[in-house]
């Protein structure tokens, strides 16, 4: 296993330095789930809560967190995003909202964190929307499911790579 490259040989916090590498195509996909409880779920299926349409403010949120990412997690590279997208779906069966978000970039880094940061902060706003309601919902499951350009290629979730 490659050691850690956010420290140095002394254990010390770093930076990773990418001036020398070439820019390239970037792009990942992230998801999360907010599983709400039953009436909660009703409430944003008929658009009735107080504070707006929930689903698309936190979709708005998200694609504000992908451009906060560096300001969130102290080591990630400020880049440029050339397209951030987030969905929030509704999905009966689970009385939850499935959250999606794809971020595309041309550079020297990948955009991993800025997927995940987005699903994350649209996530927290469908709580912080829906909370006066019920606060037992809940967020799960954030995770990567694909990432591709830069040294490393391609990654896929479920194959290989993920637990």
């Amino acid at each position: 296993m490659p050691g850690f490259t956010h420290l140095d040989k002394d254990g010390h916090p770093v930076m990773v330095d990418v001036s020398g590498k070439p820019e390239t195509e970037r792009e990942a996909i992230a998801e999360g789930w907010v599983v709400l409880p039953e009436q909660v779920y009703k409430t944003v299926c008929e658009s009735s809560v107080k504070k707006g349409d929930v689903l698309r403010i936190a979709e708005l949120a998200g694609i504000q967190g992908t451009k906060q990412t560096p300001y969130l997690i102290p080591l990630c590279h400020g880049i440029r995003l050339d397209n951030a997208s987030v969905r929030c779906e509704l999905v009966a069966e689970r009385s939850a909202i499935r959250v999606e978000c794809r971020v595309r970039a041309r550079e020297v880094t990948g955009v991993e964190m800025e997927a995940l940061t987005g699903v994350s902060v649209a996530a927290l706003t469908v709580y912080d929307m829906c909370k006066a309601l019920d606060k037992g919902i809940e967020i799960r499951n954030i995770r990567l499911l694909m990432k591709k350009g830069g040294k490393s290629g391609e990654y896929r979730a479920g194959e290989g790579g993920g637990r």
